[in-house]
Order: structure tokens, then sequence, then C-alpha cells
């Protein structure tokens, strides 16, 4: 049923194109004319129901300190070499007005006072950490209210405030905080430009044709704006992370084009054997088309499995990277073959330069007609996989071997969140954390809250103070703050280590194992450590928690789908080993670069850094899914030659040769499109880029080119074993890539030849 769906789809919008074109237009432009009136920004949300820094944070709330809501920092030093706020009075002016500017700023509800407190003299400035002991830099915290109550105009009118300062006052003014770190948009439109001319490179070369080329890239562009659109009106609804547009259009472009490339290839296929245009694009949607829902609907599913994170800004943001991912499998069944029906039969020929590029040899003499990529398998191809299939064993061990060595680093995998001190020297964030450290140490960047609620024992809190101070980890400790109504107490502690570092998590640690319990006693006092560094630990632990119950369903989900289509125990099962060994592989090269530093000056990685603690998660999910693509695509080939022939190394050496220029032109294109995001300056993004390019890349050549027909030699007839019990209960599967089926059973009719 689902093929015959599909072939009416296709058909009918490859003979009305204009129409379908049109209606995307109008999807598209409403879509962007929703995002523009009601769509709003993004935004982070760190927190998590459950964790101790959620508790602080009720806590706080509950005493109304005002601690609970966001805040920004203004860092200041003189501009003059050697000049200091303790003996410039012009440095102290400018520094007393810029304080003022800031309290003006809309919804901020007070600041620190470094200009009061030097006029006060005395040496407590240096404890509470608002002017360095040298008197050269100065720290202004600028008190927001609760993120609710925000959104990034508030971010835009405190930078708008520091450009003007910066040419009225004698001041270098520098600025972080979490103001930035929630409202600020990482940067990744080069990226996508960057990835979609990669991708029109290899399409070109692939196919030899302009045409060819620019209606994947076409139909991904129509998707991709209408998903982020949609994504900005999901922002206008609730707190969208910032890494969901760019993760969403990294992996919307890759899926978009990819998925394109295989409904395409299959067109070009029709087309070269004489069928007529309309018919060859419903029928390249009905037979390619369905390995593209499946996957796609694995990728979604796969996604939105994140939920059992239960950290709700993952949740939102997998839902919002999956909205993109579905229109994409929406417009390669809808749109693509709309622009196929309008192309006309112009996409079975071959440019002259496209033809001498495929052949080697000048336009005149090459072919008029071209097949599309894997439509005949290459000598090359062939020569290859029946070598590997003539010696399977070296080449397992070898390729398995590779991929476990590949692995290893995750052994020493620490997730974190990279603090402003991985950011390029050109952001002001960077600069104010590098002035920060530097007055007050790397701690001061990423200070601690404590909330404690004594019950009623006034000496509780001088335990608590006393205690946190005397820990190795805990440089300094403001003074307590008491609200009189509750009694709740909080203390800004600053650590000796910065918020990235790992020694600041096993602080955090101990305070809440050993040194709270010991100051609170076993009565009913009890004391929580928040603030924004607690809480990025917090959700780090809990996803590296929850990781193991999510890569189980996964990949219990993914066996059960391929035994499904395949009918078989073992070629699902091989799959999904050889899956989790490319993803482990991908995960070792992240290790290796980012916590190592390997190779990471190459992506214009500035320090090594942890990695980001929900990105194994996410990438789980999404290479999961698109592992599909491939597994399907070739497995399927492979499984027609075999009941064709009934001998599985004949079935192995066409199967897999027969798809390998395609697959290996969409795995090109994909590691393209993520490469480009792995030199953004945003280090999550270079996360996501490099380990989605590394594991595709592993996945099309270790995995797919040497592995799978290696270890299918050795298993032989018994790939595709399946207990006759079994395959009575299993209902018919819903992906075949071939028509031969189809047509048998009356799915889609015939196809009839024209005259060319």
């Amino acid at each position: 049923m689902l093929s015959k769906a599909l072939w009416r789809l296709g058909a009918s919008a490859a003979r009305r194109p204009w129409r379908v074109i049109a209606a995307w237009l109008v999807a598209a432009t409403l879509a962007v004319l929703a995002a523009l009136s009601v769509g709003g920004r993004t935004a982070d949300s760190m927190t998590a129901p459950g964790l101790d820094s959620q508790r602080a944070a009720q806590l706080i709330e509950r005493a109304g300190t005002g601690q609970e809501g966001m805040t920004a920092q203004v860092v200041v030093t003189p501009v003059e070499d050697g000049a200091t706020f303790i003996d410039d009075a012009g440095a102290r002016t400018a520094l007393t007005r810029l304080q003022a500017e800031v309290r003006r700023l809309p919804h901020v509800l007070g600041t620190s006072d470094p200009a009061g407190a030097l006029d006060a003299g005395g040496d407590t400035t240096v404890r509470d950490g608002l002017v360095s002991a040298d008197g050269r830099i100065a720290v202004v915290r600028v008190q927001y209210p609760d993120q609710s109550m925000l959104s990034a105009k508030d971010l835009d009118a405190l930078v708008d405030l520091g450009d003007r300062l910066r040419a009225e006052l004698p001041l270098r003014i520098e600025m972080g905080g979490d103001l930035f770190y929630v409202f600020s948009d990482p940067a990744g439109g080069m990226s996508e430009l960057i990835g979609i001319l990669a991708a029109a490179a290899i399409l070109f070369l692939a196919f030899g044709s302009l045409v060819a080329a620019a209606l994947p890239i076409g139909m991904a562009v129509f998707g991709l704006t209408v998903g982020v659109a949609t994504m900005t009106v999901l922002a206008g609804v609730t707190d969208v992370p910032t890494f969901a547009p760019v993760l969403g259009s990294m992996v919307g472009l890759g899926v978009g084009i990819d998925y394109a490339l295989f409904v395409l290839a299959r067109h070009r296929e029709y087309l070269a054997r004489g069928l007529d245009h309309r018919e060859a694009a419903g029928r390249a949607v009905a037979t390619a088309g369905r390995p593209v829902v499946f996957a796609g609907g694995i990728v979604v599913v796969s996604i939105l499995g994140l939920a059992v994170a239960n950290v709700p800004f993952m949740t939102v943001g997998g839902l919002a990277v999956s909205i993109v991912v579905l229109i994409m499998v929406v417009a390669s069944v809808t749109l693509l073959p709309a622009f196929l029906g309008a192309a006309g039969p112009r996409l079975a020929r071959t440019g002259r330069i496209g033809r001498a590029l495929r052949t080697g040899k000048p336009g005149r003499l090459a072919r008029r007609r071209d097949p599309a990529p894997g439509a005949a398998p290459a000598a090359g191809w062939r020569r290859w996989i029946g070598h590997v299939n003539r010696h399977p064993v070296p080449y397992a061990i070898g390729a398995a071997g590779l991929l476990l060595t590949a692995t290893l680093p995750v052994l020493g995998l620490r997730v974190g969140l990279p603090d402003d001190g991985s950011q390029p020297p050109s952001r002001t964030e960077r600069r104010a954390y590098d002035l920060v450290a530097e007055g007050f140490g790397p701690g001061t960047n990423g200070p601690l809250v404590i909330a404690a609620d004594p019950a009623g024992d006034p000496q509780v809190v001088d335990r608590l103070v006393g205690a946190v101070a005397a820990d190795p980890g805990i440089a300094s400790v403001a003074p307590a703050h008491i609200d009189r109504a509750t009694g709740i107490a909080t203390l800004v502690v600053f650590p000796t280590t910065s918020p990235q570092e790992k020694a600041t998590a096993d602080t955090i640690a101990r305070l809440r194992t050993d040194v709270l319990p010991t100051a609170t006693g076993h009565g009913p006092a009890r004391a929580h450590v928040g603030g924004a560094a607690a809480s990025l630990s917090d959700v780090g632990q809990r996803t590296s928690e929850r990781l193991p119950v999510f890569v189980a369903a996964v990949l219990a989900m993914s066996f059960l789908l391929l035994m499904l289509v395949f009918r078989s125990i073992l070629v699902p099962l091989k799959a999904v080993l050889l899956n989790l060994l490319s993803i482990g592989a991908a995960y070792g090269v992240m290790v290796a670069v980012f916590q190592w530093g390997w190779g990471s000056s190459l992506i214009g990685l500035e320090a090594t850094v942890p990695i980001v603690s929900f990105i194994p998660m996410f990438l789980f999910a999404i290479l999961f899914g698109l592992s599909m693509d491939y597994e399907v695509f070739l497995l399927s080939r492979v499984r027609e030659e075999y009941l064709r022939t009934g001998d599985n190394r004949t079935a192995i050496v066409e199967g897999v040769s027969g798809t390998a220029r395609i697959i290996t032109s969409a795995a090109l294109i994909m590691v393209a499109v993520f490469l480009s995001f792995a030199v953004a300056e945003d280090p999550s993004t270079k996360m996501f880029g490099l380990g989605l390019a590394t594991a595709i890349f592993i996945d099309a050549t270790v995995v797919r080119m040497v592995l799978v027909p290696a270890t299918m030699t050795l298993l032989g007839r018994t790939n595709w074993w399946l207990p006759k019990w079994l395959d009575r209960m299993l209902p018919r599967g819903p992906v075949d890539t071939d028509d031969t089926t189809a047509e048998s059973t009356g799915e889609i009719p015939r196809p009839r030849l024209v005259d060319r």
C-alpha cells in the first residue's frame, strides 16, 4: 500500500509540477511571515526537575533575594596603560557612570557597586570579587529577574549600551554571563552556505549535470526555509535551545540532499530505461521514496526518544530538529517529483563538461545518455568487493580492530559544558572571561550559590560558611545573605578552578556529599548547591545516567525494524553492532580532538574542552537514524540479488558494488555539510559537525565497503535465516528498493516505455 500511495503522490506531482511548486512557495512564505510575526528567539534553560541545583533555585526563589534570576557581568579596565581605579579619578568617575547607565536598563533589578566599594576603601573589594587586588579590573554584576520575564531584547539592550559607552568613556568594556549564554544565537549562516556549495560540487561530479545537481539543493533550501521558520514559531511558544537551529540546519541539509539524491538517482535510472519522465518520477518516489520515508521516520522517532532523559531543553530541541527532518521527508516525495516533472527528459542527458568529468573523454566522444549513479556497478567497485569477498577474515579483523582502536579514547570521555574561555578572542564573552580570571582567579567566572534552610537552627549558617570556606576547592565565600521572613540563607561561593574543569565538578560533588551534610547535621536543616556551573554539572550527570537506557531502546527498535524489513535475525544484529562500532569510533575521535587537543587547530579550537553533556545522546539518536539510509539501501539490493541468484557471494558483490557509487556520493555530501559546521566559532557546533562527519565517513567507508561484505561473506546463507514461526508472525516489511515485487502484486502499474 505504501508503494501505491507514493507512486500516486509522485506521479501526480510530476504531472502538475507548477501547482506543487506554487504550493510550497505559499507554504514557505506563510512560514516566514508567521516566524516574523509570532516567532521568538532561541533561549537556553539548563535545568531539569529533581536535580539538586533545581532545589537550590527553588529555595532561592522562596527567599526572594533576587539571586534566583539571571545575571550578566560587565568587566572594565582603564584604557590608559598603567592606570588603575584606585589612583585614577577619571576612571573611577567613568565607572560610576557606567554603573548608573546599566541600572537604568529595562528589567535590571540592581548591580554590584565596585565604585562605591573603592570609595569605602579596605580590602573587602577583592574578597567580594568587585575590584582586583591591583585596582586595574572592576566587575559590575548585573542582576535580572527570572528567565521567563526576559527576552533577547534585554541582551541587545546591554550590548548596545556597551557599544555606546566604549566610544564615550576611557574604559575597555567587555561583557559576559548567563544572559549571553541563554540568549545569544550561535552563527551558522556561513557554515550553511559552505555546506551547500560543497554539496553542489559533489552532486555535479556525481551526475555530470548542472540541472541534476541543482534539484536536490533547491529542494533542501525550500525544506530548510520552512523548517527553520517553523522552529522560530515554536520558539515563540516555548524555550527552544540555541543549538536547535544550527543542528536543524546541519541535519536538515544533510538528510534533505541525501534523500533527494536517492530519488533522483532512481529517476535517472528509469529515464535511461526509456520511461516517460512523469512516470519515471512516480516510480522513483514509489521505490526510492520508501527507504526515504522509512529512514526519515527512524530519525524522527530516535530524536524524539531523547525525552527519556527527562531534561526539558533536550526534549524541545529534539522536537525542533525532528520537525526539520520530517519536512525534508515530505519535500522528497512531493516537491522533488514536481522538480523532476518540470525538468522533463533533460535529466537523462549529461552536459559536455559533466561527460568529460565522468568519462575522462572530450564531450563529443562521450555518450549522450548517462545512467544514474548506482544504475550499473562500476568495474572498480566490483573488483574491490570481490577482493574483500575472497579474503573476508583479514578484512573483518582489520576493520573491526581499527574501529575498536578509534573507540578506545571513549574510556576517557568527560562530559561538561565549555565555558567562555573556549570562545575565540574576537568574542566579548571570551575577553571578559580572561579579564576576570586574570584579576580574581578562574573560579570567579563560575560562582556557586549555596541555598540553605536552617529550619530554626541559627548556628547552621555559621557552620556552613566555615565548612565551605575550609574546602580546598573553594577560593572565597561572600558574606551570607539571610532572608528575615523565611530564614533561608544564600552563599555565593567562588571555586579555585574554572567552570569547565573536572576539579570544579569534583568540588560540587564533595560539597554535596561531605561538606554540606556535615555542616547541617542530622536535623531538619538542608542545603543545596546551585548556580550555572552546578546546573550544567547536574544536567551532564543526568544525561550520562540515562544514556545507556536510551541506547538500549534505540538498538532494540532498530533491530526489530530491520528484522521486519529483511526477514532475518543475523543481518539486523550485525547491522546494529556495526553501527555501534562506527558511532563509538566517532565518539573516540571527538575525545581525542576536544579533550586531548589532537588536531584541534585544524578546526579553530582555542583550548581543550569537555564534551558537551547532551551531545553524545543527540549524536546517537541522529546517527542511528541516518545510518538506516545506507543500511536499507545497500542490504535491500544485496537481498534482491540473493533472491534472484540464490548465491550469497554473488549477491554481496553485485549488491554492494551496485550501490557503492551512490552511497559514496551521499556520504560525501553529508560529510561536506557537517564539516562546514565544524569550523564554526561555537565549540558545541564544532562537536556536532565533527562527530556527525566522522561517523558518516566511517559508516560509508570502513563499515559499508569493508565490514559489511566481509561479515556477510563469513555468515554465508545464514545471513537470511529466520525461524519459520517468527516469519509467520511478522508482517511484511514496508521497504523494498526494487519495483518488481510492486509490479507483480499490482501496487504500481508496469512501466510504459517511450520512443526517444
